[in-house]
């Protein structure tokens, strides 16, 4: 159960055998922008049976300036425990998006920072569950509150500070999972200017998925890595634009068998508005 994924037809074995409840979560990490989806409704609309709704937008530290960065231990291990979540639950994340997968991979990494090993995401996500004929519902089950103790594993965590250390000491390899032009930065990001951290590589996250949204094999993942000539053997961190596609690329090196990737939690939102401007990596300042 220790695996990162799981796929479709084992989870819907799984609920055909009532195996759902207090040692077995479901959980819905589903987040859309605001004006393009709403994730919250689609779920009592239609989720997995058995799923409850893991609100990324409540289970975060909302006095950041930040989207989406790490609770306090206390403010997850609550949130999670009145989602029927113990520490000897198996959880399984998945979330709606067309991709595939796009938020599970956060809530997975969030688990995993705090502390909890039995996390899987759904392989595929909500989009081939459907696909493939599996049940859904609009009935929403109130799981039975669990007590949850969380303990964050400050490895798998990088701050602003050990970014900027890095950049001189390259005490450990940077990938970002931003598409291409933002990574270079040629293209607005959410209205934000956009380039990278000094040193980094670029992997966009959906070059791991499938046309399907499938996780491809480890071994196409494996070649991913070495043809950016990012060393699995070494010390590496992931970084985005906020934290939340980082964690494919912890996701896609796990499944390599590398289980202690760092994410950089404030990525380019926080990089942008803190760094010293000649730590902002950008061709479009070139090009003027």
């Amino acid at each position: 159960l220790s695996r990162a994924l799981v796929s479709a037809s084992w989870l819907a074995e799984a609920l055909r055998a009532g195996r759902v409840g207090a040692g077995l979560r479901v959980l819905d990490a589903s987040w859309y922008p605001p004006k393009e989806r709403n994730a919250r409704q689609e779920f009592k609309e239609r989720h997995i049976p058995g799923a409850s709704f893991f609100d990324i937008e409540e289970c975060r530290d909302k006095s950041s300036p930040y989207d989406f960065m790490l609770p306090s231990e206390s403010h997850f291990a609550d949130y999670v425990g009145g989602l029927g979540v113990s520490n000897d639950t198996h959880v399984v994340v998945y979330d709606g998006d067309e991709v595939g997968t796009f938020y599970a991979p956060r809530a997975w990494w969030m688990f995993r920072a705090f502390g909890h090993k039995e996390v899987s995401v759904l392989n595929g996500g909500f989009k081939n569950w459907v696909k493939e004929g599996h049940p859904v519902t609009a009935e929403v089950t109130q799981p039975t509150p669990a007590v949850f103790k969380a303990r964050l594993n400050r490895s798998l965590v990088k701050t602003f500070e050990e970014m900027v250390q890095n950049v001189s000491s390259l005490n450990f390899q940077v990938v970002d999972s931003r598409p291409e032009g933002r990574f270079r930065g040629t293209e607005l990001d959410q209205g934000l200017e956009s380039g990278h951290i000094p040193g980094a590589v670029n992997i966009p996250f959906h070059s791991f998925l499938s046309e399907t949204g499938h996780e491809k094999s480890i071994e196409e993942i494996q070649e991913i890595f070495r043809e950016k000539k990012v060393d699995l053997s070494k010390p590496l961190t992931a970084t985005c634009r906020k934290g939340v596609t980082a964690c494919q690329i912890a996701l896609a090196a796990f499944l390599c068998g590398k289980r202690d990737v760092a994410v950089y939690d404030g990525s380019w939102s926080e990089w942008f508005h803190r760094a010293p401007p000649h730590y902002k990596v950008s061709e479009m300042k070139r090009s003027k």
